[in-house]
């Protein structure tokens, strides 16, 4: 049997604390969290690897370098509301559920929200609502929110979700830009969204968030 909680411990020390993610409530959120049993029963060997871990269906969890940097910039506090979109089988959910108040969870694959909704119940997570619909469709019905995060790459993100964000939010993204993936923290002043570079990583790009193509005549 795998000691997980030693790969758990060994994860936070390699990868999370390396990367300059300090925030204690994230170190605690990563260590408590068994990231294997959000993680599809074939690949719970990778849950640990410092590489995103795919999912099927062109998605993928990311890796916890990632995941724990974008959520340190964004810097969560406990009364803040969160859109988690993409959530999978909802590991990040779980991870930013130890930091929010209220965490939202969009998924479009009706099979890893069905994981999700067991794993999340099964570590009596009570603080996610999880809906399932198109992922940059967001969750207006719950909408404004204090913090949005994105589990995957984007070329663009749609106004949809833009309009989500509460004045004086921020928003955590990873645009694709040809072979680099920037990850970036926006803060959302006067109706407009100013991005800030936070670091590089890559992922695959989300449905619903690629560039609009224009038409040449």
């Amino acid at each position: 049997m795998p000691d997980y909680t030693y790969r758990r411990v060994m994860m936070v020390d390699t990868q999370v604390r390396p990367s300059d993610v300090t925030k204690l409530p994230i170190i605690e959120a990563m260590l408590a969290i068994p990231r294997e049993l959000f993680t599809p029963e074939d690949r719970r060997e990778a849950a640990y690897i410092g590489e995103n871990v795919p999912l099927g269906a062109g998605r993928v969890m990311l890796e916890p370098r990632s995941l724990s940097k974008m959520l340190d910039g964004l810097d969560i506090r406990a009364d803040d509301r969160v859109l988690d979109l993409g959530c999978g089988l909802g590991y990040s959910a779980a991870v930013i559920a130890w930091l929010a108040g209220k965490v939202v969870a969009v998924e479009d694959n009706a099979p890893m929200i069905d994981a999700a909704k067991a794993a999340l119940a099964e570590q009596g997570v009570g603080n996610v609502t999880l809906v399932q619909g198109p992922l940059a469709a967001g969750a207006p019905d719950h909408a404004p929110f204090d913090v949005i995060i994105i589990q995957g790459a984007i070329e663009e993100l749609p106004a949809a979700i833009a309009d989500q964000l509460a004045e004086g939010g921020r928003i955590a993204a990873l645009f694709a830009e040809g072979a680099l993936g920037v990850a970036r923290i926006g803060y959302k002043h006067a109706g407009a969204i100013n991005w800030r570079y936070s670091f590089n990583a890559l992922a695959p790009v989300l449905a619903g968030f690629e560039a609009q193509k224009a038409f040449a005549l």
